[in-house]
């Protein structure tokens, strides 16, 4: 049997051979290597895919969350509200400009931010919050922003797994003052390394990112602000363009597999939809909440026995990856910061029980089968 890999980025790439070779040529050709026409190309065109007004190109995701808590004036001693469960970037980037992640936690069965639990976090020192997209679904935007409308607060999302999702017809970085998207090789739409894009409706706070990212030049050696080189490399922007037109077919197929596993799951009987059997399977399924598209970046099931299970995959060379082994509450960089075990317990079950399988749009129904039949194979026993 053929090894299934949780993600084989070369079964796409032989797809795309010709239109991203083209695309590298043609910025070979211009010499032109950092921002450019290929990068304000780009920038246009993500904007447009996310319901947006203006995308500015950044470094990479971590740089689009940093440039945009930047752009918002966060001090040293502001808090920001945002998820204990997601990479470490998302908190920090707070942390590296002096302020003070506050943790609240997840639903269970989103993995997303708990939006009900959000208000009783903001005290004075509160200035935005800061929500996660996890796994390529949006969390509860509309209470969100209600949330911060009330406080005064603003909303950065980050998005960096969720380029596509939607929230009720509206697209991931589209319904906050500011969205973070990564394009790391791994995402949906991923370069040939690190780059991200910030997207925004507000022209002001678009152009304090685009200043910022480039080191408060305005014009060049003239500089208007403290900011950083978060520059986007016209190489990604051409690679990222190139497969942009095919991100909706990819999507689809995501969305596909995802359906097949479930009724896989459902069939052999070790999962179940029914509320009051769902907890009792040793497979839970991720849940999608009816208020918007899910893009299953992830494939995130809950399971019992995972150090059992992620063995018994492996020897049947079947890849799974864990994301996040430790809750960001509990990363010992963070130990001075008063957060203890229990504070945040949905979000350290998720991070005891979650287990990702192979979900990347080249898979075919005999391969999801193949993953579905190893997993009840193992809990048969």
């Amino acid at each position: 049997m053929n090894p299934i890999p949780i993600l084989d980025l070369k079964a796409q790439y032989a797809t795309i051979r010709a239109e991203v070779e083209s695309a590298i040529a043609r910025v070979m050709e211009s010499q032109h290597f950092i921002l450019g026409p290929e990068v304000e190309a780009l920038e246009q065109e993500i904007a447009a895919y996310c319901g947006c007004q203006s995308g500015i190109g950044v470094s990479s995701g971590t740089d689009a969350l940093l440039v945009s808590l930047m752009a918002i004036g966060l001090q040293p001693g502001d808090e920001v509200i945002t998820s204990p469960y997601s990479f470490f970037a998302t908190a920090g980037a707070i942390v590296r400009l002096g302020a003070r992640p506050v943790f609240v936690d997840i639903d269970l069965d989103t993995l997303n931010i708990d939006a009900s639990l959000i208000e009783a976090a903001i005290t004075e020192r509160t200035r935005a919050i800061l929500p996660v997209h996890l796994a390529g679904q949006m969390a509860d935007m509309d209470a969100i922003m209600a949330i911060a409308n009330r406080h005064g607060l603003y909303v950065i999302e980050d998005a960096c797994q969720a380029l596509g999702a939607d929230f009720g017809g509206r697209r991931a970085g589209s319904i906050s003052h500011l969205g973070c998207f990564s394009f790391f090789p791994s995402k949906n739409l991923g370069g040939a390394g690190d780059s991200g894009m910030v997207t925004a409706n507000d022209p002001a706070l678009a152009d304090r990112v685009a200043l910022l990212r480039n080191h408060g030049h305005r014009p060049k050696y003239y500089n208007q602000a403290v900011g950083g080189n978060f520059r986007m490399d016209a190489l990604q922007a051409a690679i990222l363009r190139a497969k942009l037109p095919h991100l909706e077919a990819w999507t689809a197929a995501r969305q596909r597999n995802a359906t097949l596993y479930r009724q896989f799951f459902l069939d052999a009987g070790f999962a179940s939809e029914t509320p009051e059997l769902r907890e009792q399977k040793p497979v839970i399924l991720p849940r999608e909440t009816g208020w918007g598209r899910h893009i299953y970046h992830l494939y995130q099931v809950r399971v019992q026995n995972r150090a059992g299970l992620m063995a018994h995959l492996k020897a049947n060379q079947i890849g799974s990856e864990i994301y996040y082994p430790v809750p960001l509450h509990l990363q010992a960089c963070f130990e001075g910061m008063g957060y203890a075990k229990g504070d945040c317990p949905n979000a350290e079950r998720a991070a005891e029980e979650t287990l990702a399988l192979p979900i990347y749009p080249e898979m075919n129904e005999i391969q999801i089968q193949r993953v579905a039949d190893t997993l009840a194979k193992f809990y048969s026993h």
